[in-house]
């Protein structure tokens, strides 16, 4: 299970690789190839929605086949031969994360990129770590919300890894000597911080001198969640609250904000409200003249908030001809972003490579840096 990954980096000389840091960085990923839409699904099945709908095993096969054939329509037919552009953007933000990390570490620190349902995988990527002798892993899913279903796959995943290399003859710190974990960051400040901050700067360029602020609809996009789901958390609280902060910061100047919900109809399960086009009606109701949909739960762009979005503006776009319609990017590679996740790196980089390791440690706090 060990694969190359060029783009992420030679093996940099100059440290031994017990005394440096593989930092991975952990996302969806989209598929670059409509041949690999069934493995995605059956990952994704197995994963995520196996935590909230009762699958057996057997059934992830065929769950993944008949997913497929919906996005192949989805993507291929209704979308025009739609790619997704987020395993693109990642390995800028890979890019961009290591060069802000290398300029403090140097080559002490190298960052990697795996994906959850398509390559490359984590679990190849882990193997890739080990084998080049890494002994410092610092686990760090690009997620804004995190729940059950989200930030926790990535430890899932790693700890398959572990498993398969760690002999019941050996002592279970031969794998690694430490690892950290950074949980979702739906509460930092510093990311609240910019996402206000953007929206308003997008709306003075946008429409000052168009629309009076009272007339301006924003809704705030988040990954929508089951209500029920066998007792484990979703990441609508999460959601919530990171919305409610932006909002805060926002609602003075800009009175019609909402949130959005982006949901996956499933059949018998009722899902987090308002969803977009709900939302929507309610601002143009008050008298929204405009709407402005910015992700705030994703830092990625993907299918989600660009085809979602486009096919509520479609829908909205027939009942009110007369509203603008405005569909605004994720932070992406954000030079401001990338800095800030960063830093939210360096107090564990700093505790992995100061203190003596004699033992496995998973980290769950993120130290507050701001």
């Amino acid at each position: 299970m060990i694969i190359s990954h060029q783009s992420q980096g030679m093996q940099p000389v100059g440290y031994q690789n017990s005394d440096r840091v593989a930092v991975l960085l952990a996302g969806y990923g989209e598929v670059q190839s409509y041949r690999a839409l069934s493995v995605y699904n059956q990952a994704a099945t197995k994963y995520i929605a196996s935590q909230f709908v009762p699958i057996p095993e057997w059934l992830y096969p065929l769950a993944g086949w008949f997913l497929a054939l919906q996005d192949l329509y989805n993507f291929g037919i209704k979308h025009h031969h739609f790619i997704s552009p987020e395993n693109e953007i990642f390995e800028k933000q890979r890019l961009g994360i290591e060069e802000q990390l290398q300029n403090r570490w140097e080559n002490r620190v190298q960052v990697f990129k795996g994906f959850y349902f398509c390559q490359p995988f984590v679990q190849q990527v882990v193997a890739d770590i080990i084998e080049q002798g890494f002994q410092n892993l610092l686990i760090y899913p690009m997620l804004v919300v995190d729940s059950a279903f989200t930030g926790k796959i990535a430890v899932e995943q790693v700890n398959e890894v572990i498993a398969a290399n760690t002999s019941v003859n050996e002592p279970q710190h031969s794998t690694f000597k430490a690892i950290r974990y950074i949980p979702a960051f739906a509460t930092e400040p510093a990311y609240i911080d910019l996402m206000a901050r953007r929206i308003k700067e997008t709306l003075n360029q946008l429409f000052v001198g168009r629309f009076f602020e009272s007339q301006i609809g924003i809704i705030l996009t988040v990954h929508g969640g089951p209500e029920k789901a066998q007792g484990l958390l979703t990441g609508v609280i999460d959601g919530q609250a990171l919305y409610d902060r932006v909002q805060a910061q926002l609602q003075h100047q800009y009175p019609l904000v909402s949130i959005g919900w982006v949901n996956h109809d499933t059949p018998f399960i009722n899902w987090s409200q308002p969803d977009l086009k709900q939302a929507a009606k309610s601002l143009i109701i008050a008298g929204a003249q405009t709407i402005l949909f910015k992700p705030l739960g994703w830092v990625t762009d993907n299918y989600e908030t660009i085809l979602d979005v486009e096919d509520a503006i479609a829908f909205l776009q027939r009942q009110y001809p007369t509203v603008t319609y405005t569909r605004l990017d994720c932070v992406n590679d954000d030079p401001d972003f990338l800095k800030i996740a960063a830093e939210w790196a360096n107090p564990h980089i700093e505790a992995m490579l100061s203190v003596p390791q004699h033992h496995e440690h998973l980290q769950t706090r993120r130290l507050d840096f701001d």
